[in-house]
């Protein structure tokens, strides 16, 4: 074998040395450091390459001859040199680049794996968001709000009365859903959350991301890539890829603190207050440009709520001394909420932004190993604990309370203990010509539910009142084995890329405490004694109770009932990839870019999907652009096992509803079609243009989604003896499970979602100062596309499997305009944020068609001040809608008598008022 090998090896050697020829190479830094991930470029030969994490660079010239090479980094001043190269010679190039505060020409590594290349000469649309500056001056914290104001096609809020949901809030891109979007942190795959979002929010019946997970101070960059990129990243990127770049800094110490509340006309002085402290800093690790860049931060805000007094009736007079409580009509609300010292508005539930609490450690480091050749690893911790509240459970509510334990009802609080854990590790360098890149990612989420202040009202008297209600375990561990290589002498350059991917996980959902799910079957009022009923009350005892005689109790912990050992579960599922990337400049104007990617689960088999983009450059300062691909999307592992029985809030009423496996016998008699993958076709087309000064984007898309999955609506049996024996079985299966409905996922509908993105950027210099402004706006709209996929067992039954809420929240809830103005400006040590964000109009979700009701649209005004107290302290005081705007209240009849005022299912840009805060930045 050694002796045929021989021959080949030589030649390789031979022809290596043969390919010698002129070099240019050198070190990019600023004042401090090396910078790594830099572009340096040889103007009009289409040559190109990124520095290493020594900050250096190596560039292969065609000939000798005069060139002008530029060297740029985002948030820098970008530098050009003449070089002239004489014979076959090296010439050592260096760059020290100077930081520029109105930088417009980023550079970005997400949607190709080529070398990065500058924002405006990609194929496809990237969003840079540079979260260093945008932290400093803007009120938002979380990273999830920071994107919400920053880039008009990605939306998400604070969701309310949502279980879990409250505390990890689901996130859109291009109006889809929290699913639909891929999430990478420097390049490799991010885990989902182990939650998935059954009630009415943004998302529903989808498994998002928890980007509140990652600190903002660990974070350099955001990439935010508005195209499908499924044939390059594998299965969510239908509506694109947001890509985020850890820090790298070293030998600096970066720490800030933020404090704040909501100030407005609801908040009886401040409320909702807020806290935040992060800290960063980073370690050089050897003069070859290893590192270890370290975060940690903490996170607190309290409760908010927005709400009007309790409506509807709370204590009601009987006339009926015996235990048969037959109600009279008589409505005594008012006069025993005085006699026992308490107001409607004790009676309502926290709706707004629940209380919670937690801290992450994030680390990002890279170590060379060899000449051409490092380590690198990245990854962090997470634990946060919040608590939001469900529906006050009022003493008229007799099936749902008890007297002796709660004289005055109750108000159910969900307690979440929410853990991320994550870290990858992995070795990249340069195998002969090719760059290498072998790497494992590992993900887990896990969230834990205890369900406080309430109650089994089953278990009468002996009822705890707090009950370790079980969770979700979630993990995902992706390995990667990527080459790439760049052929500078096929035309302007040709890139190859290729690889494999494996991807494992698991899924869990772990049984609570037998109180927290168990029915012990006991009834209201069974006998005949002529007692009355009676609350007892320091101020005396007086009877209100209401239910009809032998009503049962209900089971289960009141607010957030606990997942039972029927409900548990431990499921798992693989996947394999193979993908291919080939990047071609047939000129310095024109590119194209073909990717294909084939992929198979261990659960429903394979799919193949291709990309194809171009980008034709008219001129330095006008280029057209477009992409055609196809997509996918697995169905979540939550999706095809998640079951329960929990409280849900519809149209007014509480419901138990079951959530039942897509594959269990209900969805069988029902004939809800097994699940399968969602597949999309994607196109877009736009122009960037360079005016100097003023940088232009605008792209149109069209993506169709076919089999897109939904959580249906409820589904009911019946125990008439007329029923048929299906809707009988339906019943005695939904008795079993403590519900009164049946709820699924499914593959229901396909959509099309079609819109315009535009960014305007303007920057200059105001005579000591710097100005920036930013205007950037997406229109989009999703409809429905043909009918609902039903079988023919569902033939009548279409409004209840995708009913009208389900419809409003795929197509409505996400503002159809959306855009911000931007103004940043600075002077020696004074600094001005001043934004305006356009949040358009959205639909709230309700089956009740007379309910529909349209919200318009809101503008709200963003202002931060900053001064520069010393070289290393910075104060920044502002807000967040410093005008104190609302949305629309709801329809009288829409709102219930629960306290429900504004849209808190379509939220839009949120209902809690003026937020105020004030900052500290400290760099050393």
């Amino acid at each position: 074998m050694l002796k045929k090998l021989y021959p080949i090896l030589t030649s390789l050697i031979l022809f290596s040395y043969g390919l010698k020829a002129q070099i240019i190479k050198g070190v990019v830094s600023d004042s401090s450091q090396t910078i790594i991930g830099a572009t340096v470029t040889v103007n009009g030969q289409g040559l190109i390459a990124a520095t290493n994490a020594q900050g250096s660079y190596q560039i292969k010239l065609k000939s000798a001859g005069t060139y002008t090479v530029t060297a740029s980094y985002l948030g820098y001043q970008t530098q050009q040199k003449q070089v002239k190269v004489v014979g076959a010679e090296t010439k050592e190039v260096n760059f020290t680049l100077s930081e520029n505060k109105n930088d417009l020409d980023g550079i970005v590594v997400i949607g190709s794996r080529s070398a990065p290349r500058a924002q405006l000469e990609t194929a496809v649309p990237v969003d840079l968001v540079d979260v260093k500056k945008v932290a400093q001056n803007a009120p938002q914290v979380s990273l999830s709000q920071i994107l919400n104001y920053v880039a008009p096609s990605f939306t998400s809020n604070v969701a309310n009365l949502t279980d879990g949901t409250d505390h990890i809030d689901p996130a859109s891109l291009r109006g889809l859903g929290p699913d639909q979007v891929l999430v990478l942190i420097n390049g490799k795959r991010r885990h989902t959350s182990s939650l998935i979002n059954i009630n009415g929010s943004l998302g529903k019946g989808s498994v998002g991301t928890d980007l509140n997970a990652i600190p903002t101070a660990a974070i350099k960059r955001i990439e935010v890539l508005r195209d499908g990129a499924a044939a390059q990243y594998g299965s969510d990127a239908i509506a694109g890829v947001i890509n985020i770049i850890l820090n790298e800094d070293v030998n600096k110490l970066s720490t800030s603190f933020t404090g704040g509340g909501f100030a407005g006309k609801h908040s009886d002085g401040l409320d909702g207050q807020t806290a935040q402290a992060n800290v960063n800093y980073g370690l050089k690790l050897n003069d070859k440009g290893g590192f270890l860049n370290l975060t940690g931060s903490f996170d607190y805000r309290d409760f908010a709520s927005r709400t009007k007094p309790y409506s509807g009736v709370i204590f009601t007079q009987y006339n009926n001394t015996t235990l048969y409580p037959t109600p009279t009509g008589a409505d005594i609300t008012d006069a025993e909420l005085a006699r026992r010292g308490l107001t409607r508005a004790d009676f309502v539930p926290n709706i707004g932004q629940s209380k919670n609490r937690g801290g992450a450690l994030f680390l990002n480091a890279v170590v060379p190993v060899a000449n051409n050749a490092e380590v690198y690893a990245f990854g962090g911790l997470n634990s946060r604990n919040g608590t939001s509240t469900a529906f006050y459970r009022t003493p008229r509510q007799l099936t749902q309370t008890n007297a002796t334990i709660y004289p005055n009802g109750f108000l159910p609080q969900i307690v979440t203990d929410n853990s991320d854990q994550s870290l990858a590790i992995g070795i990249r360098g340069d195998l002969g010509a090719w760059k290498a890149d072998f790497s494992n990612t590992y993900g887990r989420n896990q969230i834990n539910f205890t369900t406080a202040n309430t109650l089994n009202a089953s278990m009468l008297n002996a009822s705890p009142t707090s009950f370790d209600a079980g969770g979700y375990d979630f993990v995902q561990n992706t390995t990667n084995l990527d080459f790439a290589r760049l052929f500078k002498n096929v035309f302007s350059g040709l890139n190859v890329a290729f690889g494999a991917e494996h991807r494992r996980e698991n899924y869990k959902i772990i049984a609570g405490e037998e109180a927290s799910y168990a029915n012990y079957g006991n009834a209201i009022n069974v006998g005949t004694t002529a007692s009355p009923i009676l609350i007892p009350n320091l101020k005396g005892n007086i009877s209100t109770r209401f239910a009809a005689n032998g009503s049962a109790y209900t089971g289960g912990a009141q607010g957030f009932p606990g997942f039972s050992p029927d409900n548990a579960i431990n499921v798992n599922r693989s996947s394999v990839a193979l993908y291919g990337d080939v990047e071609v400049n047939f000129t310095d104007k024109f590119l194209l870019d073909g990717a294909i990617r084939f992929e198979n689960y261990s659960d429903f088999g394979s799919t193949l999907n291709f990309k194809v983009a171009g980008r034709y450059k008219f001129s330095g300062k006008f280029l057209l652009r477009g992409a055609v691909s196809t997509g996918f999307r697995a169905p979540s592992l939550q999706q095809r096992y998640f079951n329960a029985t929990s409280t849900i809030f519809v149209d007014g009423a509480f419901v138990e509803s079951g959530t039942f496996a897509n594959d269990s016998r209900v969805a069988q008699l029902l004939g809800i079609p097994k699940l399968k993958e969602e597949t999309s076709n994607s196109y877009s087309a736009g122009f960037t243009s360079n005016l100097g000064k003023l940088k232009i984007t605008v792209d149109g898309y069209l993506i169709r989604i076919d089999n897109r999955v939904i959580y249906t609506g409820g589904f009911t049996g019946s125990n008439a003896p007329t029923a048929s024996a299906q809707d009988q079985e339906i019943y005695a299966l939904l008795r079993q499970a403590n519900a009164s409905t049946a709820r699924f996922f499914a593959n229901a509908v396909n959509t099309e979602t079609k819109g315009i993105d535009a960014v305007f950027s303007y920057a200059l210099s105001l005579g000591r100062g710097n100005l920036r402004t930013d205007l950037a706006g997406t229109i989009s709209k999703t409809s429905l596309v043909g009918g609902i996929n039903t079988s023919p067992l569902l033939a009548g039954k279409e409004s209840t499997y995708l009913d009208n809420a389900s419809v409003i929240l795929l197509t409505k809830v996400v503002p159809r305009l959306k855009g911000n103005l931007t103004f940043d400006y600075s002077i020696d040590k004074f600094n001005v944020f001043l934004r305006n964000v356009y949040f358009g109009k959205v639909s709230q979700p309700t089956n009740v068609i007379a309910n529909q009701q349209e919200l318009t649209g809101r503008v709200i005004t963003d202002l931060g001040l900053g001064y520069q107290l010393t070289k290393n302290f910075k104060l920044t005081v502002g807000a967040n809608n410093i005008f104190d705007v609302y949305p629309e209240e709801l329809l009288p009849a829409s709102q219930g008598v629960s306290g429900i005022l504004y849209p808190n299912q379509a939220p839009q840009f949120g209902f809690l008022g003026r937020y105020v805060f004030t900052r500290l930045n400290f760099n050393f």
